[in-house]
């Protein structure tokens, strides 16, 4: 290749610098006057401080230097220049009116290249555009590098921020119904999770007859007994939008009307209920059939709880605190086997919509007075089959 179109090849994306250093300044011309119509902008310097002032500020892209200076030599400039990090790999072509012996000392100093006085123009514009590609070679690889660390950085911060979120959804999945797990990443706050008031609707149900049946059975047994249960009824939390408090062995508390207000909880509640009591009859053919004697039962309240996030980093639950929970367990504790017992207000709001019978006012553990509670039969026939 030519040294003409070296230098064209070059100038296609910006003009290369040379920074030119003599203290001649009839050598500094010929050198301007040989690379500037090639295309390449030429900063001069008078001295090797001069250079050394100038070199930052200039952007070179190679040097051009002379070794006999009166103030700093050539040598000396290209040390400092192998010094400094940001000109380490900067090209340094020496230009030399000596033999092998400075030639040696040029490179011994960090010098690339030699042009020895008086310099042969096509041999000079070879030797610079040589260099010049190997520097921009050289900076295209540093400019690749940092962006590949960017993108690195950005790929690390991205995976950190999906693992906080996939770690964040594992939280709330376990006690909200996917519907509001996805509004809650989607807006980013949890604001609503803090310690708050709220009228809710509390669900209790376990099974009856479980503490006999697991003292009585082997645990692969109750193991296989809990894992059918819990599938069975953790469809039906999510469809009519409850909130589950928690799991202690065969006992579920689910919670309407938080964190998300709805304008039915008892409706919700009531009807969660009734289709859990139909979808556990199911199971409860196939553990008798197998020798297992086990009922299901139910307890609804309704009234004030406080709320919120209870544990500690890496652990956490949401949690409702009230007398509302303490009466839907003591209800359920009350129920016969097949039956959905609420408390009056529960009764009240979904008195139309249910088929019910007065059990009568009870006495219950932890409750000064006795309670008044109504068993749901079923759904009204409008009613049956709707979803929240």
């Amino acid at each position: 290749m030519s040294a003409t179109a070296g230098a064209e090849e070059i100038d296609a994306d910006e003009p290369v610098t040379v920074l030119a250093v003599d203290d001649v300044p009839q050598n500094l011309r010929l050198l301007d006057a040989t690379l500037s119509p090639r295309g390449y902008r030429v900063v001069t310097a008078a001295s090797g401080s001069e250079a050394l002032d100038v070199l930052p500020a200039s952007r070179a892209d190679l040097v051009l230097l002379d070794i006999v200076m009166p103030d700093i030599d050539g040598y000396e400039v290209c040390r400092r220049i192998r010094l400094a990090p940001a000109t380490r790999f900067l090209p340094v072509v020496m230009i030399t009116a000596s033999g092998d012996q400075e030639r040696l000392r040029a490179i011994e100093a960090g010098a690339d290249d030699f042009i020895s006085k008086p310099f042969q123009r096509e041999e000079l514009l070879a030797r610079v555009a040589s260099l010049a590609r190997i520097k921009r070679y050289h900076d295209t690889i540093e400019r690749q590098a940092r962006e590949l660390a960017a993108w690195n950085a950005e790929l690390e911060g991205r995976v950190t921020a999906q693992l906080e979120d996939l770690e964040r959804m594992g939280r709330l999945r376990r006690f909200l119904p996917p519907q509001l797990v996805d509004l809650v990443m989607d807006s980013h706050e949890e604001d609503f999770l803090a310690s708050h008031r709220r009228e809710i609707v509390v669900v209790f149900c376990d099974l009856r007859g479980f503490t006999s049946f697991a003292e009585s059975s082997e645990p692969e047994e109750v193991m296989g007994v809990l894992s059918e249960y819990h599938h069975a009824l953790g469809g039906l939390i999510d469809l009519f939008g409850g909130t589950l408090e928690r799991f202690t062995g065969d006992g579920l508390m689910v919670f309407f009307n938080d964190p998300v207000p709805c304008d039915d909880p008892a409706e919700r509640a009531v009807a969660m209920a009734v289709a859990m009591r139909e979808r556990v009859a199911g199971l409860i053919a196939g553990w008798e059939r197998r020798g297992y004697r086990l009922g299901f039962g139910v307890g609804i309240a309704q009234g004030y709880a406080t709320l919120g996030r209870i544990g500690f980093p890496g652990r956490s639950d949401y949690a409702a605190i009230g007398s509302v929970t303490n009466l839907a367990a003591r209800l359920c504790a009350a129920a016969d086997a097949g039956q959905i017992l609420v408390a009056q207000r529960v009764f009240s709001a979904v008195e139309a919509l249910v088929e019910a019978r007065p059990v009568g006012e009870l006495d219950l553990r932890g409750f000064s007075r006795p309670v008044r509670v109504f068993d749901i039969a079923a759904l009204r026939r409008a009613e049956k089959g709707t979803k929240p």
